[in-house]
């Protein structure tokens, strides 16, 4: 359990969150573990299967703190709120936001930003353990151009010309992408980015991995009140999470490409975990895709330490930090969208 930006996270399986007096009790295995007062909180989510009694429900209802119940997956279930306009402020002032095309660009800049400075720490770190001088070499190279992109992407006059910059840059990253394999790795080639259907083997692990990054998403624009659909630099279509889909940008690189790297480089995914259909696309077969969501889940229960907030947390609760961040900005409680930038 992790207290952030006034959210209290409870993640620990089979955990009771109960009322005492004017406080959230959080007992395990029928020991109280913490106990937090509720005008401190404006924000409770379960993880997982995790209790909470009627009377904290009906306290937290009353006092305007929504408690968000997630599965342990991250995937949103439901939430319990009481009679409060936090919610229809918040989603009123996004759309508004939203429609105003340079409003729009300010917070769109960030997370293109963020998503090229991320991809670039990738390239870098993967030079660093590389002991091939020409893929050194390229990397380095293609890292440093996209220094150039990140500042370009900041001074961006307008949403198209930002999606440019965005593009010229991914094809930038994509293009060495295949050079971050060790050479033990067999039956694996990158050429290029294919999403619909993923033509090889690469693109599918990729297109699974975004997929579940995208459903952590959707899941923490919900929790934090916002509207999933409702995005900045993708925009509105119908049946389209767009503002899940601008969320993500910042965590492409992090949390999924550098989960693919890892998982062909020490063969926890082979070539023959793979099948192609009669149209040509590439899936992961059953089997594999349970062991590569052990690994996405895994990888979620690593620590790190938030660059703006400068306090540890796991990587899986990063995207819900990022959407109270700018739920936050939002409301005018913050004069910028802070981004998710790895160092």
């Amino acid at each position: 359990m992790k207290k952030h930006l006034n959210t209290l996270f409870v993640t620990t399986e089979g955990a009771y969150l109960k009322k005492d007096g004017q406080a959230v009790v959080v007992a395990i295995e029928k020991i109280n573990k913490l106990r937090l007062p509720l005008h401190n909180l404006d924000g409770i989510v379960c993880m997982g299967h995790i209790m909470v009694s009627p009377s904290l429900m009906g306290a937290c209802a009353r006092s305007g703190v929504t408690i968000s119940f997630l599965t342990p997956y991250g995937g949103f279930q439901a939430a319990v709120t009481g009679f409060t306009p936090g919610n229809v402020l918040l989603r009123r002032t996004q759309y508004r936001r939203a429609d105003d095309l340079q409003a729009s660009l300010v917070i769109a800049r960030e997370f293109v930003a963020a998503k090229i400075a991320n991809s670039r720490s990738v390239l870098l770190r993967a030079a660093r353990d590389s002991k091939e001088q020409t893929k050194k070499a390229q990397l380095q190279q293609t890292a440093k151009r996209m220094g150039f992109d990140v500042q370009m992407a900041r001074q961006a006059k307008s949403l198209d010309s930002l999606r440019g910059i965005e593009g010229e840059s991914a094809n930038s990253y994509f293009s060495v992408f295949g050079l971050m394999l060790s050479s033990h790795v067999n039956g694996f080639e990158f050429k290029h980015r294919s999403r619909r259907p993923p033509l090889d083997r690469i693109n599918a692990l990729m297109s699974f991995l975004y997929s579940m990054l995208t459903h952590d998403a959707r899941s923490a624009c919900e929790a934090a009140g916002l509207d999933s659909q409702v995005g900045f630099l993708h925009r509105d279509r119908p049946g389209r999470p767009s503002l899940a889909l601008d969320m993500i940008e910042e965590f492409r690189a992090f949390q999924a490409d550098r989960l693919v790297l890892s998982l062909l480089n020490r063969k926890q995914v082979q070539a023959k975990d793979f099948e192609v259909t009669e149209s040509g696309a590439v899936l992961l077969k059953d089997k594999p895709r349970k062991e590569v969501l052990g690994a996405w889940q895994k990888r979620k229960q690593d620590i790190i330490t938030h660059p703006f907030l400068d306090e540890k947390t796991t990587v899986g609760l990063l995207i819900h930090l990022q959407a109270r961040l700018l739920a936050r900005y939002l409301r005018g409680d913050i004069d910028a969208y802070p981004p998710f930038i790895w160092k």
